[in-house]
């Protein structure tokens, strides 16, 4: 007797995730019914305008400045100002939603995403998380965001963008990162007047222009030996 075909309705799909790449799953996953209902708060601006992110604005995380040269208005991220131990992915998102519609509610505009001396365990949300946050901006702001100026990215933000960036960001985004690995080459995309530069990003800079090795992973004089 031959076996009988698995009806249309058992069909199932199978995502397999590597263990060792230090990749949340959580993104991934299809949403029970009361998940998909609580995301849905990003329909009405009215959801989160009464949000109070007092605590996240007086970290300067996220800041709207001046415009690049194409015009866009520039959103300034500073990644080591984010508590990634203690904000959730969820009030992050509704953070940077409250910050487009509140201050950015049309118009091209542009993220300048400082990079410098970020460490993964205290600063970075990940790259799924901010992958989540991406895919659930509406089409508009999709549209709206031209470009991503990524500042000082290290050799494992290199590494992790050039073999996973396609896979965990859509073509769209993927394609819209640029990487820059000194200031005076924003200042070819961004008038100096048009955004302020935290001292301590300053610094690194000036410590990367004289020992241009530690882009790599490599610190030549580790103990300083050769500062004035």
């Amino acid at each position: 007797m031959s076996t009988p075909s698995p009806a249309p309705d058992d069909d199932f799909s199978v995502l397999v995730l590597a263990s060792d790449l230090g990749v949340d799953a959580r993104p991934f996953l299809s949403p029970t019914a009361a998940d998909a209902a609580d995301d849905n708060w990003h329909d009405c601006a009215a959801d989160f305008a009464d949000g109070d992110f007092s605590d996240l604005e007086s970290l300067q995380l996220l800041r709207v400045n001046g415009s690049d040269v194409n015009g866009n208005r520039i959103l300034r991220v500073v990644g080591k100002c984010f508590p990634a131990q203690v904000v959730s992915a969820k009030r992050l998102k509704k953070y940077v939603f409250y910050k487009i519609y509140s201050e950015l509610p049309e118009g091209p505009f542009c993220i300048v995403y400082m990079h410098t001396t970020v460490q993964k365990e205290d600063n970075s949300p990940g790259m799924t998380i901010l992958r989540w946050v991406y895919e659930d901006l509406p089409s508009d702001i999709k549209e709206r965001l031209q470009v991503v100026y990524f500042l000082h990215p290290g050799l494992r933000s290199r590494i992790v963008f050039a073999t996973l960036g396609r896979f965990f960001l859509s073509g769209n985004l993927y394609w819209k990162v640029k990487y820059v690995s000194r200031l005076q080459y924003l200042w070819d995309d961004i008038k100096k007047e048009e955004i302020e530069i935290p001292d301590f990003v300053k610094k690194h800079d000036n410590i990367l222009e004289h020992r241009p090795l530690t882009d790599y992973g490599i610190e030549p004089d580790p103990l300083h030996l050769t500062e004035n």
